[in-house]
């Protein structure tokens, strides 16, 4: 069967591009996602996240971070609302074909808005996760605000919120892999212009939604990938590139991201990038 190629916006970019966005999905989940799985471990050790824990994914995505948490025996709710592609894969992992195995697991997976998850639970809930790292793009905080204001009357008082960014350029392999993103997308800049993380950039998100940061941390995140196919498939997933495919066209974008792509390949052909990214952890006051 012929992919049916639509236009829809995907989380990070304000125009896109002419996708088989069930592949796009597809190449996130078998590629791109697993490379946070060092920042959900570390968030999820450190709060202690297990059997009492009632969390709340918002942009859950295909689910990875949703699984990990559950796998811990916290009861768990995803809510996706830019990709339905994603949220179908979320689906095949954490909700079991028969109704006796999806009633012991405890997990729901909603799309729309945390709005959309208001009338169904009475019970409020202990930890709110926004994994989706910001401090890439500019204004790409915008959206989690939003999500946050919707997300927080949720929550229990005391509870933990945590937001995720990227680490500062010079301990981001990837920044300058990103910046093809901007040059290729010129004029387009201010639609999905690459811009360094700033130090304060998740604690400003947290004081604008109303929370107090209660602690943060550091976690190396290293993308790495079996070959060049593979490192362009999973970077191309995540939606940055896509305003430089609208301005270009696909085949120009993966010529020129191989091309950044070659001063981090080793000479078995692996590829592979060394990432810091960062986490804080905000209270629901």
């Amino acid at each position: 069967m012929t992919p049916t190629l639509v236009r829809q916006p995907l989380p990070h970019a304000g125009i896109a591009p002419r996708v088989d966005l069930c592949a796009r999905a597809r190449d996130w989940s078998e590629i791109q996602e697993r490379m946070l799985v060092p920042l959900y471990e570390a968030v999820y050790e450190r709060l202690e996240v297990g059997s009492g824990t009632r969390l709340l994914g918002l942009g859950c995505g295909s689910g990875l971070a949703l699984l990990m948490a559950a796998s811990r025996g916290a009861e768990v709710t995803g809510v996706e609302c830019h990709s339905p592609e994603r949220l179908a894969l979320a689906r095949e992992r954490l909700l079991p074909e028969t109704a006796d195995a999806r009633a012991r697991t405890g997990a729901r997976l909603v799309e729309g808005a945390p709005r959309d998850v208001a009338g169904a639970r009475t019970t409020p809930y202990g930890l709110v996760t926004a994994f989706e790292p910001i401090g890439c793009l500019a204004g790409d905080s915008e959206g989690l605000a939003e999500l946050l204001a919707e997300a927080i009357p949720l929550a229990g008082r005391g509870a933990a919120v945590v937001l995720a960014g990227w680490g500062p350029p010079e301990r981001c392999a990837t920044s300058s892999v990103l910046r093809v993103a901007t040059r290729l997308a010129d004029p387009l800049r201010s639609a999905a212009g690459w811009r360094p993380a700033l130090r304060d950039d998740l604690e400003e998100v947290a004081h604008r939604a109303g929370l107090k940061p209660d602690g943060s941390g550091r976690v190396s995140c290293p993308f790495g990938y079996p070959g060049t196919e593979a490192a362009v498939r999973g970077l191309l997933s995540t939606g940055l590139f896509d305003a430089a495919i609208v301005a270009t066209d696909q085949a120009q974008v993966e010529k020129e991201l191989t091309e950044a792509l070659h001063p981090h390949q080793r000479p078995d052909g692996t590829v592979w990038m060394p990432n810091v990214f960062r986490y804080l952890i905000a209270r629901v006051p």
